[in-house]
């Protein structure tokens, strides 16, 4: 009796890709990590797997509902859900061996089990960078995260894009001048909505929260402040705010954003945005979020700021960072659905090897001296006439084939085909590489 087969199938919220999306995703991966590293980042991979206690010592609420955890022997284990816990507490288990500021990428899957939808994985992509610093860590380096966020999108080249920067002292010390302190969760959640319902619903919900109508319109006269970044600066300042938090944090504004044009960043493509306010229980100086101008229903697509305490529920010692991270799965998710971005080729395959009943010990020297050249090469070994032969490299859009026949073997030579052209040549093995190359304008 025949025994029944199991449906082949994985669990919704994990994305698996054909083999041509995998090579557009594995390019937009390599360019990240390329540009990560440029700026002196170094790698770390810590384990998917962690203790329970270790991986949660901060989380709660919803976090912690959405944590895959489970139980093998006498371990209780979690699957780490972001990037962040792990690192603070790599950096507390090593900090004796670390030299600081300790500057990290990872480009690592994460684990959530929330309710999968649209744009919303289980298992997805984090590409983060934190600078941690001893017991203090310099403002430049709140310039030098914009810089790589500058960069990595420059190079992906997904259209124009805008940083969106702000100061949470700035925010908090207006706040407490107001006596809002204990309501700027609550504020904040209603200013984020100005895009989607407008100035005069978002006043009807401060005034809903029993705020005063003087600052109500306070809060509406700040959020709107326009301009230059420099302009921004002297609005801010013209506020005259007695309140060291909010004076501190309009100082690291300025600084972070001239530094920022000292970087090279186009002027065009950051500005300050009061309205940003990003993690309320975590981040503490310069956050960041950024924008594409052209799609800017996809949300931020890179975010992060500057934090005070790290490691604070590993050890005593004080760990200032900044951090920022590209969910780089939902991104390429979404500019895939979106047509933003397309996959080109089906192959990494530059030249296909083909032999025509010949001795295989030619045919092999054949690819080497091709991928000696720095050229990826395969070989057809299948017993299969030449029309199959050539639909594969033209399925898999393989640019060149080169044949061997009983010909090509007395002369040490190869007839190579152009497969976008049609054009063929007789070519020596000695020359191949720099022949393909050559045709590739390379």
């Amino acid at each position: 009796m025949a025994k029944d087969k199991v449906k082949p199938r994985i669990l919704t919220g994990f994305m698996e890709l054909l083999p041509e999306d995998q090579i557009l995703f594995n390019k937009i991966y390599d360019t990240i990590r390329e540009v990560y590293e440029s700026f002196g980042f170094l790698p770390l991979d810590t384990p998917v797997i962690e203790l329970s206690e270790v991986l949660l010592a901060k989380a709660g609420g919803e976090t912690e509902k959405q944590i895959y955890r489970f139980t093998k022997g006498d371990n209780d284990l979690a699957l780490r859900f972001d990037l962040t816990v792990p690192l603070a507490r790599y950096v507390a288990q090593h900090s004796g061996q670390l030299t600081f500021p300790f500057k990290r990428y990872q480009m690592s899957k994460v684990y959530r089990g929330e309710r999968p939808q649209k744009g919303r994985f289980r298992e997805f992509y984090q590409c983060d960078i934190d600078i941690i610093g001893n017991e203090e860590l310099d403002i430049a380096y709140d310039a030098e995260m914009p810089a790589v966020i500058y960069n990595v999108f420059r190079k992906l080249n997904f259209g124009k894009f805008t940083i969106r920067l702000n100061n949470r002292k700035v925010l908090n010390g207006f706040f407490e001048s107001l006596g809002l302190e204990n309501q700027i969760s609550d504020i904040l959640r209603n200013i984020d909505k100005l895009d989607k319902i407008g100035r005069d619903n978002v006043i009807e919900e401060l005034e809903k929260l029993g705020i005063e109508k003087d600052k109500i319109n306070s809060i509406i006269d700040f959020i709107s402040i326009s301009g230059t970044e420099s302009e921004k600066i002297s609005a801010l300042r013209a506020l005259n705010i007695d309140n060291e938090k909010f004076t501190e944090g309009v100082c690291e504004l300025e600084k972070v954003t001239e530094y920022m044009k000292d970087f090279g960043i186009d002027e065009d493509y950051f500005t300050i945005d009061l309205t940003i306010a990003r993690g309320l229980d975590y981040y503490t100086g310069t956050v960041y979020e950024t924008v594409l101008d052209d799609y800017r229903s996809l949300g931020s697509v890179c975010s992060g700021g500057r934090y005070d305490n790290l490691t604070e529920y590993y050890t005593n010692t004080k760990l200032p960072g900044i951090g920022i991270s590209i969910g780089l799965t939902r991104l390429f998710s979404q500019l895939k659905d979106a047509g933003i971005i397309k996959a080109e080729r089906s192959s990494l395959v530059d030249c296909l090897v083909v032999p025509m009943g010949v001795d295989m010990s030619y045919v092999l020297k054949t690819a080497k001296a091709v991928r000696d050249a720095g050229l990826v090469t395969d070989v057809y070994y299948a017993n299969k006439g030449m029309k199959q032969k050539m639909k594969y490299a033209n399925k898999l859009g393989i640019p060149f084939v080169a044949v061997i026949g009983e010909d090509e073997v007395n002369a040490n030579t190869a007839s190579l085909k152009n497969m976008a052209t049609g054009e063929q040549i007789t070519v020596s093995i000695d020359n191949i590489g720099n022949e393909i190359k050559k045709q590739m304008g390379e």
